[in-house]
Formats: C-alpha cells, structure tokens, sequence
C-alpha cells in the first residue's frame, strides 16, 4: 500500500490524514487493491456493493446500458477519482450503473461500512483511530459524494439543451471555464463524447465539421481550440 500514498494522501477521502494514519485507516476499511483489463467489468448494474473504488492508474467508465447494448456514459474516472460511492453508503441499494475499465487500471477498493459501524475486528488501537477522526472521515466523504453530485449536474445541464449543437457548445463552453483556456483537450474520444452527451455520433461529426466551418472551433481528436469575442475570452481567464 506505501507506493500508492502519494495518490491516496491526495484524495479527498483522506484529507488531513499523515501517511501512518492513512496506513491504519486502509486495514480498518478492509482495502483491497485489484488490477483490470480493458473493458472488463467492475461493477455491474444489478448488483450491490459495500465498497468503493478509486482508481490508482488507468481510467474507468461510468454507464448506463440498457438491453439492446445502448450506452450512456456518466464520468469517466483517472487516477485519483471515485467511483461508486453513493452506493457504497447506502446498504442494500442495488446499482443502476456499471463500471468498465477503459484501459488497463488498478483499483483500490474501500468498505465505507466499517466508518459508519464499529469495526468488526474490535481492535482497540483502530477502535481509537476511527473514533479519533471520524468527524473528519465523514465530513471527508461528504465532500466526494458531494462531487460526484457536481459532476453528474454538469451533464444534466448538457443533455438537456435541445440540439446536438447545444449539447456540444454547452460541454465546450464548460471544459473551457474547467481549464481556464480557450485551448484544451476533453478525456473522451469520439463515441464515447456521443455516449457522454446522448447524441448520435454522425450527428456529432456533422455538428462538429459545420462548427469548424463557421470558425467556432479547431479540434484535432481530443484537442479543440474555442473561438470567441474578446470579452467571452476575458471571462474564461477569470
């Protein structure tokens, strides 16, 4: 578990935690760590699941499928993010999504239950740790499920627009104001834009073409370069 600390002390989940006490907190939550191959499953809806994972190398997605092999992308989770959190903290509660690994990753997974009952091992010295932060631990996973619900608001906001143009310039204008510049790369591909924007992917490509044609944008695979007024491109840099 030590020569994953410098991502794990990075996290969110354990924020103002030393690498001892992070340490100590993995063997009370039970982690367990796991390598996948692309496109394997994780999770699959249907099931349930006590823990949640956060990604150490590699990246996942998060969809929805239905039966006729229809895709919807949620997130798409790097090094460092989480993944099936709510579910996680809620006992019982079956999941709606999957979780596939997009290129080879290796995973950690954490049994949140163990923050929110006493420690089944009734070991006194971590009996004491988690009573010690478990203000902070909670307020820490708070904090992750509160991001995941930004993340999932931000797609609703582009799916909702009308057009495949909308859509688009609604995901754009936003992964532009994310990083704070007209010119930047996006984590998806092709289809997988489509899937994440519920769009049909010629439809896209002829929006995207038509796009690049009236000079809104420059895009080369996973590269776009917006083009805006002067006062649009002032704003981004705020």
């Amino acid at each position: 578990m030590k020569k994953y600390l410098p991502i794990l002390r990075n996290s969110p989940f354990f924020k103002g935690l030393t690498d001892n006490e992070i340490l100590s907190i993995l063997h009370c939550v039970n982690a367990t760590i796991t390598s996948k191959e692309r496109n394997s499953y994780i999770f699959r809806a249907g099931d349930s699941t006590e823990v949640m994972g956060l990604v150490l190398s590699g990246c996942v997605l998060v969809i929805q499928e239905d039966l006729w092999g229809h895709r919807n992308i949620l997130s798409k989770c790097h090094t460092g993010d989480f993944f099936g959190e709510p579910y996680a903290a809620s006992p019982g509660a079956v999941l709606n999504i999957s979780v596939i690994a997009d290129e080879d990753c290796e995973i950690i997974f954490l049994n949140v239950q163990r923050l929110l009952v006493s420690c089944p091992t009734a070991c006194e010295h971590h009996q004491k740790l988690i009573r010690k932060h478990h203000q902070k631990l909670i307020r820490n996973l708070v904090s992750v499920l509160a991001n995941k619900i930004l993340i999932l608001n931000d797609k609703i906001t582009h799916v909702g627009k009308r057009t495949t143009r909308d859509k688009l310039l609604s995901y754009l204008s936003a992964e532009s104001i994310r990083h704070s510049s007209l010119s930047f790369d996006i984590p998806f591909d092709r289809q997988q834009l489509a899937d994440y924007l519920c769009i049909d992917r010629a439809a896209m490509s002829t929006e995207i073409s038509k796009l690049q044609k009236e000079g809104y944008l420059k895009t080369n695979r996973k590269h776009f370069e917006l083009t805006v007024s002067n006062d649009t491109d002032s704003r981004i840099k705020m």
